[in-house]
């Protein structure tokens, strides 16, 4: 199974751009979403280090809700 999580842009240097996801920063490569106009204060969802679609805020937060709801059930 894949994951992709929702991160923030926080900078863009060409095809790279340094997305924030709970306090994590990483280094995302753009190429996979050229086209899309997307801008730092943008919500990016990342798979295995590729942007894999601009997302909206509101979008990003039910994510983390979900993902946090995981995390947190004890089976």
């Amino acid at each position: 199974m894949c994951l992709a999580v929702p991160m923030k842009v926080t900078g863009i240097k060409g095809f790279n751009a340094i997305c924030e996801a709970k306090g994590v920063s990483r280094e995302v490569s753009l190429h996979l979403i050229q086209g899309s106009g997307v801008k730092v204060g943008d919500y990016v969802m990342v798979h295995v280090g590729y942007a894999l679609q601009v997302i909206t805020y509101d979008e990003a937060q039910v994510t983390w809700e979900l993902l946090d709801q995981v995390i947190a059930y004890d089976a």
